[in-house]
């Protein structure tokens, strides 16, 4: 048994949230805050085992643990040690807002995490707290250079793309790479349900600094089985590289290979447009593993072939932080 949809997309990626708590007020994202519209609780790490074990032997090879912020949950460490303990799982790395990173960042990557994507959307003290509400844009870098001490495979930056807020730092970040081994990836805004108005202000294609990229001289990099969904270039001036996530771009979709799990337990095949499948009632015990497999794959065969956000649709995610971003 092998996840693999209609339009035979193979998803060996799996992006787990564990929580939907964040304490950032990103002003694309939770402008006014995390507020908790749900009683439920979050995955335990019994939960969490048996998800990821079915998913194991379905053909995932890669999870990243997201949230809102996942290293909120006390137990972040030790569900970094679970899934990196299981069978035929290569590849756990997580996203951070780097709120906890300078202080944990070695005792994660000892815990079994191979690599770190952290929230910088500015790399102007001033422009950061703007966007995210925090005054810690020190903190989060210290957070940062700690990761690439630590010894991670690799360090990513993740930027969202704003038309006016942060564009205009796009020869900073260059000039930040060219001596650091970061992969700087910028993101396309996207709309959800509740930031029409914000989209409509802010959102820049990716694809004017593609072209500037390849105008430059940075070179395309082959993508592998399980990467996520940027395009990625290189410079032979630079140690460090670019990623591009354009999910307004054509064809965006052909080469979907990710799957997501909400920190409540429900399957999503998509960031967008549909309200998931309850995987809950059959993580509590093991014995319930192959009819939790079978759930996934007939689940799976109602994968859509895209996201349709290029015809003006958002879905029924209220905001990024909801299922994992």
């Amino acid at each position: 048994m092998q996840l693999i949809d209609r339009y035979h997309r193979k998803f060996e990626y799996l992006r787990l949230s564990i929580t939907d708590e964040c304490n950032f007020k990103c002003n694309y994202c939770l402008p006014d805050g995390y507020e908790r519209t749900h009683q439920k609780q979050f995955l335990s790490q019994h939960e969490i085992g048996n998800l990821i074990n079915a998913f194991a032997e379905l053909g995932t090879t890669k999870v990243r643990i997201t949230g809102g912020e996942p290293s909120l949950r006390r137990d972040f460490s030790k569900i970094i040690s679970q899934i990196a303990e299981t069978n035929a799982i290569q590849k756990v790395v997580t996203t951070t807002n780097g709120f906890n990173l300078s202080k944990h960042a070695v005792e994660w990557f000892d815990a079994g995490l191979k690599s770190i994507n952290v929230s910088v959307d500015s790399l102007d003290a001033n422009t950061f707290n703007l966007i995210t509400g925090k005054n810690i844009f020190h903190k989060v870098m210290e957070g940062v250079d700690a990761c690439v001490a630590a010894g991670f495979e690799q360090v990513k930056v993740n930027s969202v793309l704003m038309k006016g807020l942060n564009d205009h730092d796009l020869t900073t970040f260059l000039s930040w790479i060219k001596r650091n081994p970061i992969q700087l990836r910028f993101i396309e805004l996207m709309r959800t349900e509740d930031n029409a108005d914000f989209f409509n202000k802010y959102h820049l294609s990716g694809q004017a600094i593609k072209a500037l990229l390849l105008k430059q001289q940075w070179l395309p990099k082959i993508r592998h089985v399980n990467d996520g969904p940027a395009e990625v270039f290189t410079h032979p001036d630079y140690l460090g590289e670019i990623g591009l996530i354009m999910p307004y771009s054509k064809d965006f979709c052909d080469n979907c290979n990710r799957l997501r799990v909400s920190a409540v337990g429900r399957l999503h095949l998509c960031l967008f447009g549909e309200e998931g499948v309850d995987l809950r009632h059959l993580l509590q015990k093991s014995s319930d593993k192959e009819q939790l497999k079978e759930t996934i794959l007939a689940s799976l065969q109602e994968k859509k072939s895209s996201h349709f956000l290029d015809l003006g649709l958002s879905g029924g995610t209220p905001h990024l932080a909801s299922i994992g971003g």
